[in-house]
C-alpha cells in the first residue's frame, strides 16, 4: 500500500482559504537552515539538496519492502512537500537578505535517522555535495496554530497574514513568536506566480495567559 499525505491526511494539508485553528502534532524532517533572499542561488541549491535526499530516503524505503516480499503494510508513499519556517531577524518591515530560515522536507513515521544517513551516504557516493553535511534529520512540534491557505505570490502573502491576525483577535488568541511556518502545496517552477498556493500557519496562545 503507497500511503499518499494528500488523500490520507486531509487535516493537517486539506486547509481552506478562510484562517481556521488547527493542532500540529510532533513530524519528523530532513532539514537545513539558511539566511537570506529566497531568491538567491544558495537557496535553490537547498533545496535541490532537501529534494535528493528526500527521493534517496524514499527509493532505499522502497527496495528494503520490496527484499522482504511482505503484504499488507506500507510499501511505498508520496515525498511530502517543502516546508519552510521564516523569521525575521528583526520587528518592522520585510528585508529579505535578512531573513533567516529552515526548509524542510516532513518524512514518514517509519523512517528512521538510520535510514537517512544510510540515504545521505547514497547521495554523497553519486555526487559530493558539501550542502549535505548541513542536513540534519530532527522532530519538531507547533501545537496550536492559525492556518489558511494563500493562494498568489509569495509577496501577496501580508493579505493573508492580515485575515490570521483578525481570526486571532476575534477569537481571544496571539501570536507567540515572530516566525511563521510555510508548506508550499505548487510547484513554482510549474505553476503561475498567481495561482500558487501555499499553507501558511504561525502557533499561537490564549490572550488571557
Amino acid at each position: 500500500m503507497k500511503h499518499e499525505w494528500k488523500k490520507h491526511e486531509k487535516a493537517l494539508y486539506g486547509v481552506g482559504k478562510t484562517p481556521s485553528f488547527v493542532s500540529v502534532p510532533a513530524q519528523n524532517f530532513v532539514m537545513i537552515s539558511g539566511q537570506g533572499n529566497p531568491n538567491d542561488a544558495d537557496f535553490s541549491n537547498r533545496v535541490g539538496v532537501l529534494f535528493s535526499l528526500a527521493y534517496a530516503i524514499k527509493m532505499n524505503y522502497k527496495t528494503v519492502m520490496a527484499e522482504r516480499e511482505e503484504s499488507g503494510g506500507i510499501d511505498d508513499y508520496a515525498v511530502y512537500p517543502l516546508e519552510g519556517v521564516w523569521k525575521l531577524k528583526r520587528d518592522g518591515k520585510l528585508i529579505k537578505e535578512e531573513l533567516e530560515y529552515t526548509i524542510m522536507i516532513r518524512q514518514p513515521d517509519f523512517i528512521t535517522e538510520e535510514m537517512v544517513k544510510e540515504a545521505v551516504e547514497r547521495v554523497k557516493a553519486k555526487k559530493r555535495e558539501p550542502l549535505l553535511d548541513e542536513v540534519r534529520f530532527s522532530s519538531m512540534q507547533d501545537g496550536n496554530c492559525i492556518e489558511i491557505l494563500h493562494t498568489g505570490t509569495y509577496d501577496s502573502e501580508p493579505d493573508s497574514f492580515e485575515k490570521m491576525n483578525r481570526f486571532a483577535e476575534e477569537n481571544g488568541l496571539v501570536r507567540m513568536e515572530n516566525r511563521h511556518r510555510e508548506i508550499y502545496l505548487s510547484n513554482a517552477k510549474r505553476v503561475e506566480p498567481d495561482k500558487l498556493r501555499t499553507i501558511l500557519r504561525y502557533r499561537v496562545r490564549s490572550a488571557a495567559l
